[in-house]
């Protein structure tokens, strides 16, 4: 499977905001666009108007970069969501949000969505009581997301668990730290999602 494999503190850079790609490093003077607040490359410091093109087209990137995808998947995700029902931006949202590897990190099992994946990918949850190792599994209202009970011992886990205690956590989850499970009480409505993302310019891009 193809994924993105240089310095993940360019993106963050090349977008001129923080998309919490590293984890807890994100939070401390060591973030990259805090110590360089300009685009990586020899023209990054360069100023240029930004054509509508231009705006839809960082935007689109901006939100792919958030979740971690490549253009291919997440135009899938496009063509999914403009099928359905309702609004097709926050059906797109809804859709990212959705995802095992971002509930993951929602509920606060993870510091990143990356350490996310990672720990999805090698069957630290599980899902109804079933294991799960599918980072794009498309949670639903209802189920529960929960460590599995041999990796509970971990301390990794379990650091990082009390590390996120303090973070505001969405009204669409709910959480029991002790007994590390989480649940999806309900699929997110677009003021559920605090990502700074305007949806409408990724729609106006792919329907040209």
């Amino acid at each position: 499977m193809a994924r993105y494999t240089e310095s993940v503190c360019k993106l963050c850079r090349r977008e001129g905001q923080k998309l919490f790609l590293k984890g807890d490093r994100c939070y401390t003077g060591k973030c990259s666009i805090v110590r360089r607040e300009f685009a990586p490359g020899q023209h990054g410091q360069s100023r240029k108007k930004k054509s509508e093109y231009s705006l839809q087209l960082r935007e689109k990137q901006k939100t792919k970069r958030y979740y971690g995808m490549l253009e291919k998947q997440f135009r899938e995700y496009f063509e999914i969501a403009n099928r359905r029902k309702g609004v097709t931006g926050e059906n797109l949202l809804q859709l990212l949000e959705s995802r095992l590897d971002n509930v993951v990190y929602r509920l606060g099992f993870a510091m990143s969505r990356p350490e996310a994946r990672q720990l999805v990918r090698h069957g630290h949850f599980t899902v109804n009581g079933r294991k799960v190792n599918i980072p794009s599994y498309l949670c639903r209202g209802g189920e529960t997301i929960a460590v599995k009970e041999k990796s509970r011992s971990s301390d990794k886990l379990r650091a990082v668990i009390e590390a996120n205690g303090s973070r505001p956590m969405p009204k669409w989850l709910d959480i029991d730290r002790n007994t590390m499970t989480g649940r999806v009480i309900n699929l997110p409505d677009r003021e559920d999602i605090d990502l700074p993302v305007e949806e409408h310019l990724i729609v106006e891009l792919y329907s040209k």
